[in-house]
């Protein structure tokens, strides 16, 4: 196929090397002189055709170009061909023809091979063909330095029919170039089953520039296990590189699944330059043929068959092993007239093992005659062999009375016949040897699963409900549940098997719901449909090459039931609404938010939800959690942003409107254990009401078509939830064009409640996660759960998001996870997050601020009104604007008391003076007194003591006495003592 692509004239690189010698004395080389010129061009010209091959150059502006010889092997250029002057431009071959380079003529296919003309195809892969090629990379070095020779050995496997890609995490582009003289196309089939790994399928032109694609021919859609599907791209004329990348993202410890790659088709090419030979199985008798046709029954053929040989003898015979276990599985035989039922064995066909050889198992004898099982619910048997379905509008023990109405649905627990609507199947895309046999083998009170052919087979047991049919009452409800599957199951494996259930909707696309790994205990589990389609619902259970016992790895389906499906039988009656009229008789849809009470349908009580209409009675309306309420038809709670807490008659208001309708948060980055980075994307709904839910998306995997879009009006990759999860892988890391978003998950589909308690509903929150360093405003929980159970949590998943009052924070705040579990979950099952914001604050009152009291100015005074700091809310009450009151003027209280003081200081001075001078008079009579004693005790008369005429002029005199020269100190304190004696003597007489 070397002819698709650009090739250049080479440059002529003969020379007489066989001529030349070297004369052995570092003399240089000289002519051998016992070979003449002309015999030496002849030893040149003997060059076998074999050697070399035939090739066009790219035409020029005239249409022309030439045939060259091209070299086998590089540097062997003796003798080649001279080029000569090529076909035009515009020649092609018809198909069945390809082009004869020697003749440059169009030559038939001879037979046992085909050609396409204008195409080309590859459908054996024994061996990876000429022009493909496989490069294996790894793009992100991660924090353990380079790691790119961990890569060596991942490829493309050619595995006969098919190609296998790589399970690991190394970059694996599978490429192949082809030159198209016209516009042509390229289609291949494809198994991809698991999202882990990444698959893209895109085109460069000889540029290297990638041509334009949309996401859905870029991008692979999943497959379910065992399906193949068919892409297709158009391609344009001139160079198409090809490329086949996938990328395996290993974030746990299991391994992926690979891609398997067959049947690749161009079209658009001028002509083919050889002819492609059939591969086995098929054959062409003719020359000229454009195909090969398969073999007829009971006859084979090798690669390039003209011929099917009748299957009667083998080129090789290998010896028959002797039977085991597996070679043989049971059925049970349908009841007969007498109610009587056994189990049987048989050989599974055609049997290859032998049972007379040491070591061989026979075939179990039968069992004994038992009574057949009762006939599963809704089923009757009117003395008949066989159970039949119960007519429209009854069920198994009679009509459904007025009021009622027959629960209709699917319930099978008892497994002697496989039902109509279930069929099973053994599929493996590298072996058919389990094509014929039955997956899954009935078994009494339980199905399970059976031998198969050989290890990696799927097991398949599928059960196909054309729809739902929900009871009468309850159709008029909004997120109405239309029906739910439950089964019940175990799983015994000695080594690694697999169990899948997968759902196939309107025959889109299927996808795996759950799966569950390894031996598991008898357990149930449910799935509700929300949605009114036909759903395919498909068991697989695979056993890995690493079991040793294939009979010993066995899953058991015990029951399965379906509730609501259109065609399903009835085993008992449901009450629903009548009309309202006393005569009504006729069960009528209830309107949303409506339970059945008494035959009636009554509206649900306000904050309270609907759960099903299956409990009668008020009962069937729950309350909704602490501070959420629930939407006009009852169908969920949720927060409306507000939340108010007392304690201590201190209350506080809380509005998180402010947060924004949904939260985002990238944590990591985290690394794989090869080291490639990934990223967790959490998405969250605080206020999660109608129309603020959160959405992940994926733009990588299970791209589904736009008509599956449009009919449902919301992407089919994307998750629409309270709180979703995505992995996101950034473009740097693995070489992608842009940042791949896989693996989106719902973590919170239903809102329990908001409250500062720790423990709602079970779940319970963590404050040592996230330690908090002041507690003057109480952390709220808001508490979320999902109703999806998985197999690592059987009650499903849980979330708490924390919000804590920060006025550091902006409004929207930040969202972070614990730092002890980085991807937010300590135990798989909780999620924890803290959301800190000033947002978070409680409302604003009036004890959050205080007033200040200006300065009297001008005969008025401000009075100003402060937040109290730190300042911990927002919103709420305003500040009060600023008051001015009148007031005296300071300047004026200090004049008068200026005036009141001089005018006291005055008058007290006055009435001092006034003492003291009246004090002098009285200390004078004392002095003149003891003055004029004559002797001790002897006093004058009483009439000395009085005023004698002339004594009112004495105080000049009096002071001309005492005071005529000024006294010291000491002479003062003596008058004093010499006082003192006088008043004691006085005293003493």
């Amino acid at each position: 196929m070397d002819n698709f692509y650009v090739i250049h004239l080479p440059t002529v690189c003969c020379a007489l090397v066989s001529c030349i010698h070297s004369d052995g004395m570092g003399g240089g080389d000289t002519l051998n002189p016992s070979l003449s010129l002309h015999h030496c061009v002849s030893m040149l010209s003997l060059v076998l055709q074999t050697d070399y091959y035939y090739e066009y150059t790219e035409c020029d502006s005239t249409g022309s170009r030439w045939r060259v010889a091209i070299p086998q092997s590089h540097g062997s250029c003796i003798g080649l061909p001279e080029p000569v002057r090529g076909t035009e431009c515009t020649f092609s071959c018809e198909a069945g023809e390809f082009l004869e380079m020697s003749a440059q003529e169009c030559t038939q296919c001879a037979a046992g091979t085909y050609s396409l003309g204008s195409g080309i195809r590859f459908d054996d892969w024994e061996t990876i063909p000429s022009g493909f090629s496989s490069l294996a990379t790894y793009l992100d070095n991660g924090p353990h330095g380079d790691d790119s020779s961990t890569c060596n050995s991942s490829t493309w496997f050619p595995q006969g029919s098919y190609l296998e890609s790589n399970r690991d995490e190394c970059t694996v582009s599978l490429i192949y170039a082809v030159h198209l003289k016209k516009p042509g196309s390229v289609s291949f089939d494809y198994q991809y089953p698991d999202g882990n790994l990444f698959f893209e399928f895109f085109i460069q032109n000889d540029q290297c520039q990638e041509m334009d694609q949309t996401a859905d021919k870029k991008w692979l859609k999943l497959t379910s296990h065992g399906e193949w599907a068919t892409h297709t791209v158009n391609l344009k004329s001139g160079t198409n590189i090809l490329y086949w990348r996938t990328a395996g993202i290993l974030i746990g410890a299991k391994v992926v699944k690979p891609v398997l790659l067959k049947n690749v088709h161009i079209e658009g090419v001028a002509y083919a330059s050889e002819c492609f030979p059939c591969k086995p199985g098929t054959f062409s008798q003719t020359p000229g043929s454009s195909s090969c046709q398969p073999c007829p029954r009971d006859t084979h053929s090798g690669h390039g068959a003209s011929s099917c040989t009748p299957s009667e003898g083998s080129a090789e015979c290998k010896a028959r092993p002797p039977c085991s276990k597996k070679d043989y599985f049971q059925i049970h035989t349908p009841c007969d007239l007498e109610g009587k039922t056994q189990v049987t064995y048989r050989w599974v066909e055609p049997q290859i093992c032998l049972v007379d050889v040491a070591g061989a198992e026979t075939l179990p004898p039968s069992g004994d005659r038992e009574p057949c099982p009762p006939c599963n619910p809704g089923f009757y048997n009117n003395d008949t062999a066989t159970c039949s379905p119960c007519p429209p509008g009854t069920f198994s023990d009679g009509s459904c009375p007025a009021g009622t109405e027959p629960a209709v649905g699917y319930q099978y627990k008892w497994w002697n016949v496989l039902p109509a609507s279930m069929k099973t199947s053994c599929f493996n895309v590298g072996n058919s040897k389990c094509d014929g046999m039955n997956g899954w083998e009935v078994a009494g009170d339980h199905i399970r699963s059976g031998a198969g052919g050989s290890d990696n087979d799927y097991l398949i047991l599928n059960l196909h409900v054309p729809g739902f049919k929900p009871p009468t009452s309850a159709t008029g409800g909004a997120g109405t549940e239309f029906g739910r599957i439950s089964f019940e199951f175990e799983m015994v494996c000695s080594a690694d098997c697999e169990l899948y259930f997968m759902m196939d909707v309107n025959r889109k696309s299927t996808r795996v719901v759950a799966s569950w790994e390894g031996s598991k205990v008898r357990q149930s589990y449910t799935h509700i449909m929300t949605k009114n389609a036909s759903v395919s619902y498909t068991w697989a259970f695979q056993r890995t090459n690493q079991a040793s016992d294939n009979v010993n790895n066995v899953a058991s389906i015990y029951s399965i039931s379906v509730s609501n499906a259109v065609d399903g039988v009835s085993s008992e009656c449901q009450t629903c609404a009548l009309l309202s009229q006393p005569s009504g008789s006729l069960c009528v849809p209830c309107p949303p938010g409506h339970y059945i009470h008494t035959s009636q349908c009554t509206e649900c009580p306000p904050n309270t939800h609907l759960t099903s209409h299956s409990t009668l009675g008020p009962e069937a309306c729950k309350p909704c959690g602490p501070s959420s309420k629930s939407n006009k038809e009852h169908s969920r709670c949720y927060s409306d942003c507000v939340f108010s807490y007392s304690e201590n008659n201190v209350s506080l208001s809380f509005d998180y409107s402010s947060l924004g309708s949904v939260g985002t948060l990238m944590n990591g980055p985290s690394f794989t254990t090869k080291g490639t980075k990934y990223y967790h994307l959490f998405n969250i709904s605080l206020c999660g009401g109608e129309g603020r839910r959160a959405v992940c998306t994926d733009n990588v995997t299970d791209l589904s078509s736009a008509d599956s879009q449009k009919e449902t009006g919301e992407p089919a990759n994307a998750v629409e939830t309270l709180i979703c999860q995505s992995t996101i892988i950034p473009s740097s890391g693995r070489g992608f064009h842009t940042a791949l978003s896989s693996q989106s998950i719902s973590l919170a589909d239903t809102f329990l409640g908001a409250t500062v308690a720790l423990t709602l509903d079970g779940v319970k929150a963590r404050p040592d996660l996230f330690p908090q360093t002041t507690n003057k405003v109480p952390d709220v929980n808001f508490f979320y759960r999902s109703l999806e159970v998985t197999s690592s949590c059987d009650k499903g998943r849980n979330v708490v998001v924390t919000l804590r009052c920060n006025p550091d924070r902006g409004t929207q705040g930040e969202l972070t996870v614990p730092s002890q579990c980085p991807a937010g979950t300590c135990d798989g099952c909780t999620f924890h997050f803290l959301w800190e914001s000033s947002g978070a604050c409680p409302q604003c009152t009036s004890t959050n601020y205080h007033q200040i009291e200006g300065a009297c100015k001008g005969g008025l005074q401000d009075t100003l009104y402060v937040w109290t700091e730190p300042k911990r809310c927002v919103g709420g009450v305003s500040l009060p604007e600023k008051k001015t009151w009148p007031c005296e003027s300071m300047d004026f209280l200090v004049k008068m008391g200026a005036t009141i003081g001089a005018f006291t200081a005055a008058l007290l001075f006055s009435i001092t003076c006034y003492f003291w001078k009246k004090n002098k008079r009285l200390e004078f009579k004392y002095s003149k007194l003891v003055m004029s004693s004559n002797k001790e005790c002897e006093l004058p008369g009483a009439d000395s003591c009085a005023v004698m005429e002339g004594e009112e002029n004495e105080g000049e005199m009096e002071d001309e006495v005492v005071y005529s020269k000024k006294t010291s100190l000491i002479r003062k304190l003596k008058a004093i003592a010499s006082r003192v004696r006088v008043r004691t003597i006085m005293q003493l007489c």
